[in-house]
């Protein structure tokens, strides 16, 4: 049989806007997903999401992102069993002499989002593997989603969305065994 790679057909679909600065100003819609949407990090109960040690490490480490960059903030947010959604926002600050460390240590430049949901992942790899001795283990697929979120109506809809998520769990599209009405 004859396996040879095809670009036409192997082609991933890029997301991505054509020509759009993701290291610059702007609010993200991030989801990041599971691999095989495995169920990791807590469970759905009466439309509320609890969180398993594991959906703790990976709040964390979601947080963890604006502590170490800056520039980073973060919106509105869920963990759910299998994935995450978030509002990522970057913005224009600049950090201080104490975030830089050594004064006059020049700021390192700035991420663009992909960069920043690979070192979300990678952190969150790491914690998630030594908390559960699975050592090399991938846990999340190897995309993610992202929107750029194009004003404050769009903003509301997005922070409604990713609120009410939990609610919503059991007509979710990442959802591997949705109840059947």
């Amino acid at each position: 049989m004859n396996h040879h790679f095809h670009p036409e057909l192997h082609r991933r679909r890029s997301i991505r806007l054509p020509g759009y600065d993701y290291a610059g100003y702007g609010a993200y819609f991030v989801t990041i997903v599971t691999r095989e949407r495995e169920m990791l990090f807590g469970d759905v109960v009466n439309g509320e999401m609890r969180l398993s040690a594991t959906g703790q490490l990976v709040l964390d480490e979601w947080q963890w992102l604006t502590v170490r960059y800056p520039y980073v903030e973060l919106d509105t947010h869920v963990i759910m069993p299998n994935h995450l959604h978030g509002i990522i926002v970057v913005s224009d600050r600049q950090p201080t002499d104490s975030e830089l460390g050594d004064p006059g240590t020049a700021a390192a430049p700035r991420k663009p989002l992909g960069r920043l949901v690979g070192a979300f992942k990678t952190v969150t790899t790491k914690q998630v593997n030594l908390a559960l001795g699975t050592p090399g283990r991938q846990l999340w697929q190897r995309n993610y989603y992202e929107r750029v979120i194009r004003g404050e109506r769009e903003l509301a809809i997005v922070r409604e969305y990713i609120v009410n998520n939990p609610m919503q769990w059991e007509l979710d599209e990442e959802n591997p065994a949705p109840q059947q009405p």
